[in-house]
């Protein structure tokens, strides 16, 4: 048997070495025909403003991934708010019971050394008739006693195992956050990145005719959306705490768009928003999908300054109405906090933080 796997193993070495020293010109493609030199044809160069719609693509892409970053992000402050209570609740539970045992030991002690016996039943006992009464109201009240600090224990040991049950639960839920946000901060990257790239790759006249087109875009749509009567009798004044708000988002403008930002120095869109509302005092959800989700509803008509406008259909970009069909807002990265027509991107709805 041995012989014949040796056989078998230098016969298919043989092979492999005949393979390997064959002629190179036996395993490669065919040589073509001598004739005109022919290459594939090249990609067409993409229009600027294909390249416009792709790169504001990329970046309302990581503006949704920005968007589940500050969500995972804030919710893991909150849990971890939720935690340091608990610690403390686990802590108070921990003294409760030490204290509950200590008074259990020091009944047991007492009965030790009254042999046995709790006061009350010694009185019982005794001989003494104008003392039987009192014993036997004592007797009840000890044991009573005894029950109530036994069921308290039991309670306080109860309470604790949930604490400490919530605890853990809520430090598994900052870990599945950890992971959402480590995902999405890796997407906005990427986003950002090849957005990047793309707008590094144009010649400086081009980049200046890009910007120019987006400007085109957006007079483009805000003109639709002016011209649809979107703004008839919107005329509305806004609330004492929308003026606040408005005044801190207006204030902002010129500083730059940072993704995952609130301030001060830079924002991304939500950041921007509800920085503004805890300016007045109204403290409103982290991001443009919570606040779409969470804040009240109001129709277009009814809008005054200071709501906020909600974008596309993911609800991924936010911006404050400041009248007169305009909002502030933070756009992208590579952008500054500015005003802009409040038409000239997908409008999914308006929400109001103060009604």
């Amino acid at each position: 048997m041995n012989r014949r796997h040796c056989a078998t193993a230098a016969i298919t070495l043989v092979c492999a070495l005949a393979l390997l020293t064959a002629p190179v010109q036996a395993m490669a493609a065919p040589i073509p025909e001598p004739g005109p030199t022919s290459t594939a044809p090249a990609a067409p160069k993409k229009s600027l403003e294909e390249v416009r719609e792709e790169i504001d693509t990329l970046y309302r892409k990581a503006g949704a991934a920005t968007d589940a970053y500050n969500l995972a992000k804030e919710q893991s402050k909150k849990q971890s708010g939720e935690i340091v209570r608990l610690t403390k609740s686990i802590a108070d539970g921990q003294a409760r019971i030490a204290e509950l045992k200590d008074r259990a030991g020091a009944q047991a002690r007492e009965q030790y050394r009254s042999g046995g016996l709790p006061p009350g039943a010694q009185l019982v006992l005794s001989g003494d008739p104008d003392l039987f009464m009192d014993g036997v109201n004592q007797a009840r009240q000890g044991q009573q006693a005894t029950k109530g600090m036994l069921t308290e224990l039991e309670q306080a040991q109860e309470d604790l195992e949930t604490y400490t049950k919530d605890a853990s639960l809520n430090w598994e839920k900052i870990e599945a956050n950890r992971v959402k946000q480590a995902k999405a901060k890796k997407s906005i990257n990427a986003q950002i990145a090849a957005a990047e790239k793309i707008e590094s790759q144009l010649a400086k006249e081009e980049q200046a005719r890009l910007l120019q087109l987006e400007k085109d875009a957006a007079s483009t749509a805000q003109a639709a959306w002016l011209s649809s009567g979107a703004l008839k009798d919107i005329n509305r004044e806004a609330s004492a705490a929308g003026k606040q708000a408005l005044a801190f988002a207006t204030a902002q403008i010129g500083k730059p768009y940072v993704w995952g930002a609130e301030g001060p120095g830079s924002y991304d869109c939500s950041g921007l928003t509800s920085q503004a509302w805890a300016a007045a005092k109204q403290p409103i959800p982290r991001t443009s999908q919570e606040q779409w989700r969470q804040l009240p509803h109001i129709a277009i008509q009814d809008m005054r300054p200071g709501d906020l406008i909600i974008y596309h259909s993911d609800a991924s970009h936010v911006g404050m109405y400041v009248g007169d069909g305009s909002i502030v807002h933070a756009p992208r990265p590579g952008r500054h906090v500015t005003l802009t027509g409040a038409g000239t991107m997908q409008i999914l709805g308006v929400v109001r933080p103060d009604k």
